[in-house]
């Protein structure tokens, strides 16, 4: 019997329908959300069971989002702006955790595809160039979905401290624009209660 094709998956293609493309990035966080979810051994979140933390705003964060069912709204998905391809995981119910971090080695971009993608992001890239570059950057995303998980990341158990679950604050107005706002996001200044985006700059 053949495999089955990595690219028709079903939690692929929900990542896929999320994020709005194939790219190697979300292949990045879909395995890297599948080592998470396995080392933990848990299913995907449905309310606030899993904690992830993110290291990178790029790509990859969207099939975390999609698999893990941890999202901005609901407090259980945070960033932290290092710049990195890498994500920690935390289960509330066992308090185990794991840091999920591409390898050093791990398929970086080589010098075409590189080139082609400045190309293309700049507008530059002529339709011959736009078709290579598409099917480089799908060749580059079926190779991550099918390399071995060991050759692509470093799994690192962690302890840390659970954010605490989301909480329903109260709403106050802004004395400068007028707009509600959440309580704990006022700000004191020059007798009047402030938004951020009104609050006078140190």
């Amino acid at each position: 019997m053949k495999d089955e094709d990595p690219l028709a998956r079903e939690d692929f293609k929900r990542c896929v329908a999320f994020h709005g493309h194939i790219c190697p990035g979300l292949v990045m966080g879909y395995r890297a959300s599948q080592a998470g979810l396995h080392w933990l051994r848990e299913n995907r979140a449905e309310d606030e069971e899993i904690v992830a933390v993110a290291e990178t705003d790029s790509c990859g964060a969207d099939a975390v989002q999609v698999l893990t069912g941890c999202t901005f709204g609901k407090g259980n998905f945070l960033f932290r702006d290092h710049g990195k391809m890498a994500f920690t995981f935390l289960s509330r119910g066992s308090g185990r955790g794991v840091r999920v971090a591409r390898k050093a080695t791990a398929s970086l971009p080589d010098d075409r595809h590189g080139a082609l993608v400045q190309k293309v992001r700049s507008g530059t890239a002529s339709e011959e160039e736009q078709r290579e570059f598409s099917a480089l950057h799908m060749g580059k995303a079926r190779m991550l979905l099918e390399m071995p998980l060991e050759e692509l990341f470093a799994l690192t158990p962690v302890e840390q401290a659970l954010p605490e679950k989301a909480r329903i604050e109260p709403t106050r107005i802004c004395d400068g624009c007028g707009e509600p706002v959440m309580a704990s996001r006022l700000t004191e200044a020059e007798g009047r209660v402030l938004c951020r985006a009104c609050a006078p700059t140190p």
